[in-house]
C-alpha cells in the first residue's frame, strides 16, 4: 500500500517541503507520495480525521494551522506543548500525535552547518512571532547563558523574555531599533532573525535588521527567511566576516526530523537540502 504525507496550510503554493521530502523518499525507496493540500480554516477538523486513515503517516503543518490542528489530536508531545504550536502530525495505526520538529530543527542545522552548540552562549532574536518562541525554547533548553529579546511590540518581546526566564535562561527585552540594539548585537554569540525584513515580496524585501559595521565577526548570523536564499542581513553578516546560515537549512532539518518520525528511517538530510537549494534557485532565476 503506498502511504500518502503532505502539508496543509492556507494558503500552501508556495511550499517546497513536497519538493524535498519526496526527494528523501524517493532515495530511500520508500513507497510513498508527498503532497501539498490547501485546507481553509473551516475544514481543518475534517482533513485531521482523515489522517486516520491505514494508508496515511501523517503530514506536516504551516501557517495558519499549527494551533487549529492541535483539538483533533489524540496526544501532542511536551515539546509542542511549551511551543504551543504544531507542525508535525504522526499516525500510529488511527492514534493521531502532535509534534513540533521547528526548534530541535532550528538547532540541528546550526550544530550540522556551523558547529554551534548553544551551551553558555549569548544570543540575539529578533523579531517575537512563532517562529521566535519556538526558537527560544530550542535555545534555552540546549544551554543558552543569556537571551535579548528585540521586536518592535515591546509587549511581545516581553512575553518572550518572561518566557525564557522561566527555562531559567537570563533575558532582556529591547527596541528592535537604536543603540541598544547594536549594543546587544555587538556582545551576541548567536543573531537570529525572525521577522520578515529582507523576506522577498515582503514589505521590507531590500531591508536589513543590522549592518556589516554593526555585527561582530565572530558571531553567527542565522536568518529564518529562505527567500531569497542569500537575504541583506546574510550579506551584511558575510561582509562583516561572520557566519551566515539561511533559513533553508532551518526548514529543510525540521523536515529531517519529521521524516524520521514518519518513516522510522534516517533521512537523507543531504539529498533533502540539495532538492531545496535547486528548487529555490529555480524560483529566483
Amino acid at each position: 500500500m503506498t502511504k500518502r504525507l503532505g502539508i496543509i496550510g492556507y494558503p500552501i503554493g508556495h511550499s517546497i517541503s513536497p519538493i524535498f521530502q519526496q526527494a528523501a523518499l524517493d532515495a530511500l525507496g520508500i513507497d510513498a507520495t508527498y503532497e501539498k493540500w490547501e485546507v481553509t480554516p473551516e475544514g481543518v477538523g475534517d482533513f485531521v480525521n482523515g489522517l486516520r486513515a491505514p494508508d496515511s503517516w501523517g503530514i506536516n503543518i504551516t501557517l495558519p494551522h499549527k494551533q487549529a490542528v492541535i483539538p483533533f489530536l489524540d496526544e501532542v508531545d511536551e515539546w509542542a506543548t511549551a511551543a504551543g504550536a504544531v507542525n508535525t502530525i504522526v499516525n500510529h495505526d488511527g492514534r493521531l500525535t502532535g509534534h513540533n520538529t521547528d526548534g530541535p530543527g532550528f538547532l540541528r542545522a546550526l550544530l550540522v552547518e556551523t558547529g554551534y552548540d548553544p551551551k553558555g552562549t549569548r544570543a540575539l532574536i529578533l523579531g517575537a512571532g512563532g517562529s521566535a518562541r519556538g526558537i527560544l525554547l530550542a535555545l534555552a533548553r540546549g544551554g543558552v547563558d543569556s537571551l535579548v529579546i528585540a521586536n518592535r511590540t515591546m509587549e511581545r518581546a516581553e512575553t518572550l523574555a518572561k518566557l525564557a526566564v522561566e527555562n531559567g535562561v537570563k533575558s532582556e527585552a529591547i527596541p528592535i531599533a537604536g543603540n541598544v540594539l547594536i549594543k546587544a548585537a555587538a556582545s551576541a554569540d548567536l543573531i537570529v532573525n525572525c521577522t520578515s525584513v529582507g523576506m522577498s515580496h515582503g514589505p521590507d524585501e531590500q531591508g536589513t535588521p543590522l549592518t556589516a559595521a554593526q555585527i561582530p565577526a565572530s558571531a553567527i548570523v542565522n536568518d529564518v527567511v529562505y527567500t531569497p536564499l542569500e537575504t541583506p542581513l546574510l550579506r551584511e553578516a558575510a561582509a562583516a566576516g561572520a557566519t551566515a546560515l539561511g533559513g533553508l537549512h532551518m526548514l529543510v532539518y525540521q523536515g529531517v526530523l519529521s521524516f524520521q518520525m514518519w518513516t522510522g528511517q534516517e533521512a537523507p538530510a543531504d539529498v533533502m537540502l540539495a532538492a531545496a537549494t535547486k528548487e529555490m534557485t529555480s524560483r529566483s532565476a
